[in-house]
């Protein structure tokens, strides 16, 4: 899926960013921190479709996890006295590490930024670490919500996407991670694939219902240059999946999934209720957060910040670059994270926060969306109906202010 603006690297996943590297600088947060997200950039095994930064060679994971603890203290004059909320290990694979370690980093955050206990911890996981003595010591950690990278149920779709793992082994982790006590469970999904639609897809999900998780998270592929698929798509070795298709395989996964009971509540994100992503939605709403690690990003609500240095340099110091949004900016972001949620946007909001004139250009701009129903009004409220949503991109790409 095409996201506008790149939003896919600068606010809903976090990543390298490319570009000349800047001096270290320090940022002090305008507002306080909604949350705090820890990138861990190794893999055991680089899957086809990955264009996040990442490393495979996990000699440097333990003095990473160190430099991570210095780039804290280093950040503390952002963190002090902050309400962090919430609290997220991402990657590559948060699993190989430690679970002693990523609570070290807990520890360490906390004592920086005086917080108590936080709404929610997210640890992303590869289901073949999840072993019985893993899952049991990361147990007595803070951890309480895993994400696990499960993306199919189908081997040959694993296969296809170098995954480690077998569609069996994954629902055996899941499992495990259930019997150990974890009530907060989310699994990660892709859909088209080529080749794995249809039933396979059908498959993956009752698959995943059957297992009871409380959030999915299912993505569509996408085939980005530099990456293993994007050579093989160079070669027409591999065709992406139509528009056709792409929107019959949407469907089915709305359909399932809120038949199920799930809300689906962001373009790629469905939960149980009581059970949405809640650091996620700091991205979404344009709260503040604070990014650690190599390729990590951080927001004040004015300036974005990214990490870009690799693993060696990080170890020597990291560099960062940066960007300011000015108001157009801001209002750009505003609609194009807000289009993708279920809660849209209100155009009272964005008069207060962006000037009433960009305000009634989006009012202005939204008329034809209205007109075929793509977009609904509720006040002054705009959304997107959870059904449509696949469509987003175009709307919000309509509504952009030049």
């Amino acid at each position: 899926m095409r996201y506008p603006g790149d939003l896919r690297r600068d606010v809903m996943r976090t990543t390298c960013r490319s570009g000349r590297a800047a001096p270290f600088f320090c940022v002090h947060l305008s507002c306080q921190v909604a949350g705090i997200y820890f990138h861990i950039p190794f893999c055991r095994r680089i899957c086809s479709y990955c264009d996040f930064y990442r490393s495979a060679d996990l000699r440097f994971v333990g003095p990473l996890l160190a430099a991570m603890e210095r780039e804290l203290a280093a950040r503390a004059g952002e963190l002090a006295g902050a309400p962090v909320r919430t609290l997220y290990f991402g990657g590559g694979t948060p699993s190989l590490c430690a679970p002693e370690a990523l609570q070290g980093l807990v520890e360490r955050a906390r004592a920086l930024a005086g917080f108590c206990r936080t709404e929610e911890c997210t640890v992303e996981c590869n289901p073949d670490d999840l072993t019985d003595d893993y899952v049991a010591r990361l147990r007595d950690t803070e951890a309480d919500r895993l994400s696990v990278g499960v993306q199919s149920f189908d081997d040959g779709c694993l296969r296809f996407m170098n995954r480690r793992h077998t569609a069996a082994a994954a629902v055996e982790a899941v499992r495990r991670v259930q019997r150990a006590g974890f009530g907060n469970i989310s699994v990660d999904l892709i859909f088209g694939v080529r080749g794995y639609g249809g039933d396979s897809l059908r498959r993956t999900l009752r698959t995943a219902l059957d297992l009871g998780v409380q959030h999915l998270s299912v993505y569509h592929l996408t085939v980005e240059p530099g990456t293993a698929l994007g050579r093989r798509s160079e070669r027409g070795d591999y065709l992406p999946v139509s528009e056709e298709t792409s929107e019959e395989e949407f469907a089915l996964v709305h359909e399932l999934l809120t038949a199920a009971g799930y809300e689906h509540y962001e373009v790629s994100n469905y939960a149980l209720p009581g059970f949405r992503a809640r650091h996620n939605a700091a991205y979404w709403s344009g709260e503040p957060y604070l990014g650690i690690g190599p390729g990590a990003h951080s927001f004040d609500g004015t300036v974005r910040r990214w990490c870009d240095s690799t693993v060696a340099e990080y170890l020597r110091g990291p560099h960062y670059g940066s960007e300011r949004l000015d108001a157009r900016d801001r209002c750009n972001e505003y609609v194009m994270t807000g289009l993708r949620t279920a809660r849209g946007i209100s155009l009272a909001e964005a008069a207060v926060r962006f000037g009433a004139e960009r305000a009634r250009r989006l009012e202005r701009g939204a008329a034809r969306w209205l007109a075929s129903g793509t977009l609904v009004r509720d006040g002054e409220r705009l959304y997107i109906p959870s059904a449509r949503l696949l469509v987003s991109d175009a709307v919000i790409a309509s509504l952009f202010e030049a």
